[in-house]
């Protein structure tokens, strides 16, 4: 049993009953029997079955054309949408014609996918339909969020605060980020937010709903006031939608729903509030027809005009969201013209009333202030049996101009589409014609004719180069002669005495026989009989050919080059002219007067069966498109929006298209206050009711950023009163120490009171004792001081002797630092001066840092270290305050502990992961990362290389989705749990890290782990594998780039500089002996 079978068990008995309404529909066969043997027989193919009943030869009664005239009234309990059946293709199916037959199954299938029934759901939706069942299905135990997820709160509420002025997010509290996308999308269009947040329920239902739609949209509609509320006053930076998605996922849990796409969701929602906002409007117009505000913003109407066995019709029926097909088309005008016309119409606009064909064009009359298009993106691969994607590219504008399809414009856009019609007849000519020019010839291989003869002009021109041994060294044959060819004897006398051969060649020019004097014969040789022919050349070239012949072939081929490239170019010219005038066929004035601009993209990632939606909403007063992703809100661009909404890059595109008529700006406009005319802000939108629900809201926030501020202060008294005791302490010991010290014998060489207390050394520059970690700085300064004094011709003082022995280090390290090295030779490591100089630190921080350096008191015992010691800390003392800034100091030291703090990091990383330890080498890998990242903000040279830090990291994570995958291809329960446990604690947690940088290598990876995982859903598996995988799929693909929480990093060992500088120089230096994938 597949995962999909799982998913859709409880609808499989549906399903099979839907199959036989469209079997029963295309074949018009009303036998139960013969249609269940024709879907037995044909395992579920439609198609199949259709042409098993063809053979049977089936008698099709004749359709009921009431069925195909009736139109919905407003007074239905739900309009009709555009795909229902009123909307069906009629095909008279009585005759014999086969070709009928054949047309109207393949109207039949098409219609089957392009749009949904009321009356049951297809192959289609139920496959789409798989992540909102997963959401839906899902328990408040499945909930539950470790630590480690990327979607887990930040215990520090002031992460949490709402900056000014910024949209507020919302929370997706278990695969809701699909409701996210739609309420945001609403929520943003600001007649709609005005029409939810002051409504008013009816003063009937108060005590008691009279039926179950009362019972259920009533109070959705007030957590929807109050999810709404909140997005306009809160002061979080995002809220919790849970009491609203609860409800939701109660009713489509009820019987009386059926589970639906998420596409579908939008529909259900304003089916919803449609209902609830008629409830109010009956009561508030008591005796007059009431007016829907939810009908008046989203529905319209169009008119059907068909042909249906040559008699002519017109409907008129409402819709709601427009569906559209994407698979075969290129932008979304495209997909219009193809859904307003359906069937075949020539005998629309013909006067013969006796014509067999029939079909149906659709005029809108009235289109929505807020028009929404449904792009559908799915398919059901019948042979896969499993549904698809469609990955295809799409484009839309940002303005949409539906002159073209009003009902007051037909007979003009008629005609413009016979002259499109034509026009391409024409271009497909034209191309045919240019595609003979471009790929020329009758096999396989095919290349541009000027090419061809351009080519053959070179052949024509070039001259052979023989290979005979004797030619390839006659030094006084003419370059591209004909040496080793056979030649008439003048010829030969006329080229003149040849010239001596090399002496090893000898031997073969003694072994020659001597040439006819009529001709040259050809020489072989006993040595040289593995060697191609010797009369032939060495590049293709013609044999014989007079000059007359060249010339006139030379002339004739130009000629013929110049022709084509001429022909090509009209063509082309033509061609561009064509398509020219077809873009234009509409931009005249009086076809560019109902304009829509594009107000939302409702966006999915992912695969058919599981993803990630978010949505690109308009701000009209920023100017600026805004990314909604759940909790994240953030400025985009419409460069932004393409790349993901149109199709053909990451498995994302848009499904759902939002546009609003740009003539009506009420839809976007904000309140005014009628008293003051200054605009309504915050909490100055809503009425009382819900200002005091976010008040009270705002004030439980406030209580714990308040409590946090409280619990954090008093740790840092408890951490300031530890300190002070712990200095206390050490005090009490100093004094004791000294107690001791004083009572003993006075040393011969008195030690020099310290009572400026000079700044402590960076521990990486600290010598507590001569076996420290940091004994090669002191025998470096050893050094520099004793060359200093050897180059002095005369004893100097202590001051000048450390000037000198300064000025000797800094031009060493100076060396270092413009010395080009290899990748494991990185002398930033061996000394911070190194690492300075290469940033370009100013000389005041260079100075003190070598100063510091002269200024250990464990610098030597002997008399002239330590008087340099005593120099350099006298100068360090007379240093004052405004000279050097210490913070400015502090920061550049701080700056280099963090990059040996991200060397170290990194090598243990790569330690690990040549040890194939990936599950502990990649918090190394991934800190070392995020750590390096930050230092290179600053300047090239403050970190590593980030390609190659990344690099690895990615290799990590693929190992680590490798090895989890294996685990849950086991099947066996303890390595199924593990390889969860990697990928819910690991992987997962570190997609956003790949994905925020938009860096292509990472997003490829992010594809592959993520393909390695959706390749399970049409395998055979235990139905608990399934459950795991149903529950696992939405986390991974869950496009979430704000990191909420994470591991910590791990705790570092010490590492002496030396030993730092080998390990690292001995695990980068291995890299290019071993590639990052561990082959």
């Amino acid at each position: 049993m597949t995962v999909e079978q799982n998913v859709l068990q409880q609808h499989s008995q549906k399903h099979q009953q839907t199959l036989l309404n469209q079997l029963r529909e295309v074949t018009g066969t009303t036998d139960v029997q013969l249609l269940q043997q024709a879907l037995q027989v044909s395992h579920g193919d439609l198609a199949e079955a259709v042409a098993f009943l063809t053979e049977k030869k089936a008698k099709v009664p004749q359709q009921d054309e009431a069925t195909y005239y009736q139109t919905t009234q407003v007074g239905n309990d739900r309009y009709i949408s555009v795909g229902s059946q009123a909307d069906t293709n009629v095909i008279d199916l009585t005759g014999d014609d086969k070709d009928d037959l054949q047309r109207a199954i393949a109207l039949s299938l098409e219609e089957s996918c392009r749009a949904f029934r009321e009356t049951g759901i297809t192959d289609e939706e139920q496959a789409i339909s798989r992540v909102l069942e997963a959401s839906i299905a899902e328990n408040k135990a499945s909930l539950k969020r470790t630590h480690t997820e990327v979607w887990s709160d930040s215990p520090n509420p002031h992460d949490r605060k709402r900056m000014e002025n910024c949209p507020v997010g919302l929370k997706n509290v278990g695969n809701t980020c699909w409701f996210s996308a739609v309420i945001q999308s609403l929520f943003n269009l600001l007649e709609f937010q005005r029409l939810v947040l002051h409504y008013s329920p009816p003063a009937r239902v108060q005590d008691l709903p009279r039926n179950q739609k009362e019972h259920r949209n009533l109070p959705f509609m007030q957590e929807l006031r109050n999810l709404f509320s909140l997005m306009v006053g809160s002061k979080r930076k995002y809220v919790d939608p849970s009491c609203a998605v609860e409800i939701l996922k109660d009713a489509f849990k009820s019987s009386e729903s059926q589970q639906q796409d998420v596409s579908e969701f939008t529909h259900k929602l304003l089916d919803w509030l449609e209902d609830a906002f008629q409830m109010k409007a009956e009561e508030d117009r008591a005796g007059e027809k009431p007016k829907n505000p939810m009908v008046e913003l989203f529905y319209g109407r169009f008119l059907a005009v068909g042909v249906l066995e040559g008699k002519k019709f017109e409907n008129t029926e409402m819709f709601g969201q427009y569906p559209l097909q994407v698979n075969g088309f290129k932008d979304l005008h495209e997909c219009l013209e193809a859904a307003m016309i359906e069937g075949e119409i020539e005998s629309l606009h013909s006067s013969a009333e006796n014509s067999a064909k029939s079909g149906q064009e659709h005029w809108f009359t009235e289109l929505p202030p807020v028009l929404t298009f449904e792009l559908s993106r799915f398919e059901f691969n019948q042979a896969l049996g499993r549904p698809e994607k469609i990955h295809s590219k799409l484009e839309f504008p940002s303005m949409l101009y539906m002159d073209r399809y009003m009902d007051r414009n037909r007979e003009i856009t008629r005609i413009k589409r016979e002259e499109i019609r034509r026009l391409k007849e024409h271009l497909t000519l034209l191309q045919q014609r240019l595609e003979r020019y471009l790929s020329y010839g009758s096999g396989p291989k095919r290349f541009p004719l000027a090419d061809v003869l351009q080519y053959a002009m070179e052949f024509t021109s070039s001259k052979p180069v023989c290979t005979s041994p004797v030619g390839d060294f006659d030094t006084s044959a003419p370059p591209g002669g004909t040496t080793g060819q056979l030649l008439p004897a003048s010829s030969t006398a006329e080229q003149g005495p040849s010239s001596t051969p090399p002496e090893g060649l000898a031997l073969a020019l003694a072994l020659t026989p001597a040439p006819s004097t009529q001709q040259r014969v050809p020489i072989h040789k006993p040595f040289t009989q593995s060697r191609l022919p010797p009369d032939l050349p060495m590049h293709p070239a013609p044999r014989h050919i007079t000059e007359e012949e060249l010339r006139v072939l030379e002339g004739c081929l130009h000629r013929w080059r110049s022709e084509v490239e001429n022909d090509t170019r009209d063509l082309q010219g033509s061609i561009s002219r064509i398509h020219r005038t077809i873009e234009l066929m509409y931009s005249d004035k009086s076809m560019m007067q109902v304009p829509y601009r594009l107000h939302a993209v409702l966006v999915h990632e992912g695969q058919a069966n599981a993803g990630h939606y978010w949505a690109y909403i308009y701000d009209p007063h920023q100017r600026c498109w805004m990314k909604y992703n759940d909790i994240s809100v953030t400025k985009s661009s419409w460069e932004e929006l393409v790349r993901d909404s149109f199709g053909g890059y990451r498995n994302a595109s848009a499904y759902c298209l939002m546009y609003i008529n740009d003539k009506k700006p009420f839809l976007i406009e904000e309140e005014f206050n009628k008293e003051t005319g200054q605009m309504l802000s915050g909490l100055d939108k809503l009425p009382p009711d819900l200002k005091a629900y976010v008040k009270e809201d705002n004030g439980l926030f406030d209580k714990e950023m308040e409590e946090w501020n409280t619990q954090q202060a008093r740790k840092a008294q408890q951490e300031k009163l530890a300190l002070a005791v712990a200095t206390a302490a050490t005090a009490v010991i100093a004094e004791t120490t000294a107690t001791t010290t004083s009572s003993q014998p006075m040393s011969k060489e008195p030690s020099t009171p310290d009572n400026s207390a000079p700044q402590q050394d960076p521990e990486y520059m600290e010598q507590p004792s001569p076996t420290d970690y940091s004994r090669h700085l002191q025998e470096d300064t050893e050094r520099a001081i004793s060359k200093a004094a050897a180059e002095q011709q005369e004893e100097r003082s202590p001051e000048g002797l450390l000037t000198a022995a300064i000025k000797v280090e800094y031009t060493r390290l100076l060396r270092f630092a413009q010395e080009d090295t290899a990748p494991g030779s990185d002398y930033r490591l061996q000394h911070v001066i190194v690492y300075f100089i290469q940033n370009q630190a100013p000389k005041k921080i260079l100075e003190r840092t070598l100063l510091m350096q002269f200024a250990d008191r464990n610098l030597g015992f002997n008399e002239r270290c330590k008087s340099i010691m005593k120099v350099a800390r006298a100068k360090l003392d007379l240093i004052k305050p405004e000279e050097i800034n210490m913070e400015e100091y502090e920061m550049w030291h701080q700056d280099y502990r963090n990059f040996r703090e991200t060397t170290i990091f990194l090598m243990i990383g790569l330690e690990l992961f040549q040890k194939k330890s990936f599950v502990e080498a990649l918090m190394y890998l991934i800190y070392s990362y995020q750590y390096n990242r930050e230092l290179l903000v600053k300047g090239l040279y403050r970190g590593h290389d980030d390609e190659l830090i990344g690099l690895y990291r990615r290799e990590c994570l693929l190992k680590l989705n490798e090895n989890a995958a294996g685990m849950f291809e086991s099947g066996e329960e303890p390595e199924v749990s593990n390889g969860l446990s990697i990928m819910n604690e690991l992987v997962v947690p570190c997609i956003p890290l790949l994905l925020v940088h938009d860096i292509d290598e990472d997003l490829l990876s992010v594809e592959d782990m993520r393909n390695r995982w959706c390749s399970y859903l049409g395998q055979e598996m235990e139905p608990n594998l399934q459950e795991k995988l149903t529950d696992f799929l939405p986390k991974l693909l869950d496009c979430s780039t704000e990191i909420k929480s994470f591991h910590d990093p791990p705790k570092l060992p010490t590492y002496s500089t030396l030993e730092l500088v080998e390990r690292y120089s001995r695990v980068i230096s291995s890299l290019s002996r071993v590639p990052a994938d561990g082959r």
